[in-house]
């Protein structure tokens, strides 16, 4: 018995050495996945260098798992809800997540050289099973029709994109893009959620998950956020780029005007790329 106090001891001392870090890990929004790090030092009684380099290990697990669960709750699931909000009200949400963070894959690790242990951690955000997704966004009862432009529209016959320092734009190519890229910058700093929307400037939807395939978006998520062209691999070689006029929900919804938000629509009629989820938020 008193052995199993000891070792109980040993336990919770490495845990307690493990949570003095601070968690400065975020998602990574473009390329879908959180990565933690966690650091644990042995507890200066272990009984053996074996018995040091185990619990050391032990607590950097601790901490990474504690890392995962700290910002995995601050997620934003659409612009005004977080996971953490779910998990307060639902014990079947809270528990999924639970298990989804378990599920995280160690993808390095290793003694330090001034003694200590540190593991690296991912959970992809999508991805199928053991992905976030699965666990926080709906899945709605069919499939919504994107809407159509008005009746009226016409394209430009020369239509200029937004100016992008170090990107030269193909020629422009109606009915043959290949995604969609949404200027954001100069609003101020866009907000990432896992269920983004596409507004216009009369507060309508143009693009949101329930107007997509809902396995298709698990698995591969509904956009990317990159700071560069060189990072909006997603949408293509050709892309229809677009400047969003403000920022609404939170700094989450890019709002595009009513003629560029028709030419989007315009445009995938023939193209299809929101079906294809080729869209890049530029921030």
């Amino acid at each position: 018995m008193l052995r199993k106090f000891k070792l109980l001891g040993v336990l919770l001392a490495a845990i307690i050495l493990s949570i003095s870090t601070q968690v400065d890990a975020a998602p990574n929004w473009n390329t879908n996945v959180i990565q933690v790090t966690g650091m644990g030092v042995a507890p200066p009684h272990a009984v053996s260098q074996a018995h040091s380099a185990m619990m050391a290990r032990r607590a950097a697990v601790v901490d990474a798992y504690r890392q995962l669960a700290e910002v995995v709750n601050g997620v934003q699931v659409d612009s005004e809800t977080t996971v953490e909000q779910m998990i307060l009200t639902s014990d079947i949400v809270k528990t999924r997540i639970s298990a989804v963070i378990k599920g995280a894959v160690i993808v390095s690790e290793g003694e330090l050289s001034g003694g200590g242990y540190s593991v690296t951690m991912e959970l992809p955000l999508f991805g199928g099973a053991g992905g976030l997704a699965e666990t926080v966004i709906e899945r709605p009862t069919a499939i919504e029709p994107f809407p159509t432009p008005a009746p009226d529209y016409r394209p430009p016959v020369d239509y200029n994109p937004p100016t992008i320092p170090d990107y030269q734009p193909p020629k422009r190519s109606s009915g043959h893009y290949t995604g969609l890229v949404v200027d954001c910058r100069g609003l101020g700093m866009i907000n990432p959620v896992m269920s983004p929307v596409i507004k216009n400037s009369n507060g309508n939807k143009i693009y949101g998950h329930k107007n997509l395939d809902y396995d298709r978006i698990i698995r591969e998520g509904m956009a990317t956020y990159a700071q560069s062209m060189g990072q909006a691999d997603r949408a293509g070689s050709n892309p229809l780029i677009v400047k969003a006029i403000r920022l609404d929900d939170l700094n989450a919804t890019p709002v595009l005007s009513m003629e560029d938000a028709d030419m989007v629509l315009y445009e995938n009629n023939s193209s299809h790329f929101l079906e294809n989820i080729a869209v890049v938020f530029l921030y």
